[in-house]
């Protein structure tokens, strides 16, 4: 192997090791802080993911300001709490279930709104099943810049659409806290399924 060979094959195990074999869920977080733009970096990049049709339905809040955590607090479980409060920011995924209305900008070529807006079921599948693919596009990204992550469930929806979605009639789906991640908080890490029990080939 040449030493640009060698060189690339060291940079792509690093790439796969931060993205997927060594990033690990955060529990704890180091106290420093995030760069000011760090919320339209993140969505810059998470935009840019496929959706069906680009129907984009993921919206998020960015919460990061001492009142916007307070507003956070009634809303979470007992075992979220501490580590929400702490970490230097926290990230509602949601969606919106009147994505739709947004087709004329995101697909301009074709009239794509009859293709979601059919049946109830469907718009609700749709907007659901590609805000979490949306969700997962955000996590990537904050690993890619450098950041690590805490995705999590754990909180009371009610409350939470109260506090943050209820103007805009946005539907929360799950939590991301997102910061420099306390190697002390990680705990070991949990099996996964080999491919021959969660795959099959055709």
């Amino acid at each position: 192997m040449t030493d640009l060979a060698s060189a690339l094959a060291e940079a792509e195990d690093r790439i796969l090791d931060r993205m997927f074999r060594t990033a690990r869920t955060q529990n704890r977080w180091q106290d420093r802080p995030l760069p000011e733009d760090i919320a339209r970096r993140l969505y810059d990049l998470l935009k840019m993911g496929p959706t069906s049709g680009n129907c984009s339905p993921a919206r998020f809040v960015f919460v990061h300001t001492p009142e916007g955590k307070e507003r956070l607090r009634p809303a979470m479980s007992r075992g979220n709490l501490d580590k929400t409060m702490a970490a230097p920011l926290t990230v509602i995924v949601a969606h919106d279930p009147r994505f739709y209305d947004h087709l004329g900008t995101l697909f301009p070529h074709a009239d794509a709104r009859p293709w979601f807006t059919g049946s109830e079921a469907v718009e609700r599948e749709t907007a659901f099943r590609n805000g979490t693919l949306q969700g997962a596009y955000l996590i990537m990204a904050a690993r890619a810049l450098g950041l690590d992550t805490g995705p999590m469930s754990g909180f009371d929806r009610e409350k939470l659409t109260d506090a943050f979605l209820s103007a805009e009639g946005w539907e929360a789906n799950f939590l991301v806290n997102i910061g420099y991640g306390d190697p002390a908080g990680v705990f070991d890490r949990l099996p996964r399924l080999p491919f021959e029990t969660a795959c099959r080939t055709a």
